[in-house]
């Protein structure tokens, strides 16, 4: 004879797992996640609450079950929500929640009406796994592999078109309930599909979370933190590639090196933090001023590169020159005042048969003759050989 312990030890089981392994994520501080773990503690809590009452469960019982599924239902749409960076609530769905809750408590006390609370509960539910299937579908970052964000949104809209069903079948009467747990086919169909779905989506929510995790762990790879520019490393690899691309279509390629000005002045006029917002705020005005297309990396210390694919020498000079000319203009307000600073840089376009190597050596001599000369000027290196090896143009 079907037991509906069965169908609960098998839910509470599965919301564990999902919980713990969704607690372990907890120091990557993802967001969403402690949303994710609470709805998975709240179903435990309603099957738990059920499983003790199996045979006949009381109103109360009843009623605190619902709620909590509702609620964990809200909290996982709110959990993807902030995941994606959205807005976790929005009015017209606290809304419908406090509707489902009151819903839920009129059919189990003032009117008591089991198919009600079926068809109430498996409507919000049903149009909460919609909306979270639409939210992963529609804002997956596109620049992330794809496929964890598609199991997501499956699994959830099947959740979903599963409870939308079991509200359907109970409207047109295809399903008829007299006592909490009706062992009818459809209706232990319906209940299996629904918790079987259950730990599949915390295992998409887990796939999402790795996934975020991996694209930190990358980004922490390739691109500075101070100054959110490319790594060395990561500059010098897009570079190497960006070369072999210029060398088999025979396009223009160019390189500069910028070095702020006296930035040791910097640092022992106004301290380290200081310098740290000079470099950040110099990243800034030349990350808003670089066109689409252009590689800007932090080569170490004060010391910076942009690539200039399909660029002559002259235009990529031009470009660097612009940029000395904001900075010059502007100035950094700090705790300690504003500070004003300058760059000095040296540019040199790629010849036949150039390693990366020797290009920027040729442009970092450009930029030490831009020292020499007085700083706070962009110097390109001479496109044949010379003694001093570089012109101010």
């Amino acid at each position: 004879m079907f037991s509906p312990v069965t169908l609960y030890v098998i839910g509470i089981m599965s919301g564990a797992v999902s919980a713990a392994v969704l607690g372990s994520l907890l120091h990557s501080r993802i967001p969403g996640l402690l949303r994710w773990i609470a709805a998975h503690a709240l179903i435990i809590a309603a099957m738990l609450a059920l499983a003790l009452n199996s045979n006949s469960p009381p109103p109360l019982t009843i009623a605190v079950a619902g709620v909590l599924f509702i609620t964990a239902g809200f909290l996982v749409l709110h959990g993807y929500r902030l995941f994606f960076g959205l807005r976790a609530m929005r009015l017209d769905e606290i809304t419908a929640y406090a509707i489902a809750v009151a819903g839920v408590l009129y059919f189990t006390y003032i009117a008591p009406s089991l198919d009600a609370r079926i068809v109430l509960t498996s409507t919000f539910l049903g149009y909460v796994r919609m909306a979270v299937s639409w939210t992963a579908y529609v804002h997956r970052p596109r620049h992330r592999p794809a496929y964890s964000y598609f199991f997501v949104s499956a699994i959830a809209a099947l959740g979903g078109l599963v409870h939308l069903a079991r509200a359907l079948a109970v409207v047109v009467g295809l399903e008829s309930h007299t006592q909490f747990m009706d062992p009818s086919p459809l209706n232990i169909g319906f209940i299996a599909t629904g918790i079987v779905t259950l730990p599949c989506l915390a295992i998409g929510a887990v796939m999402l979370a790795y996934d975020r995790m991996a694209e930190q762990m990358e980004r922490l790879a390739t691109i500075d933190e101070l100054t959110g520019a490319l790594t060395r490393r990561e500059f010098m690899a897009q570079a190497e590639s960006r070369l072999e691309r210029a060398r088999r279509s025979q396009s223009a390629f160019s390189v500069a090196i910028l070095d702020i000005d006296h930035f040791k002045a910097i640092n022992d006029a106004h301290g380290h933090a200081a310098g740290d917002l000079a470099l950040a705020y110099f990243s800034s005005i030349v990350a808003h001023n670089v066109r689409t297309g252009d590689l800007f990396g932090r080569l170490g210390g004060e010391e910076f590169g942009i690539l200039f694919p399909d660029t002559r020498r002259e235009e990529a000079k031009a470009l660097v020159d612009r940029l000395r000319m904001r900075v010059d203009e502007s100035a950094l307000a700090a705790h300690c005042g504003e500070i004003s600073f300058t760059f000095s840089a040296g540019v040199d376009e790629y010849r036949p048969d150039d390693t990366l190597a020797n290009l920027m050596a040729r442009a970092d001599a450009a930029l030490y003759s831009a020292k020499a000369m007085g700083r706070n000027r962009v110097v390109s290196a001479v496109p044949t050989e010379s003694p001093m090896g570089v012109v101010n143009e």
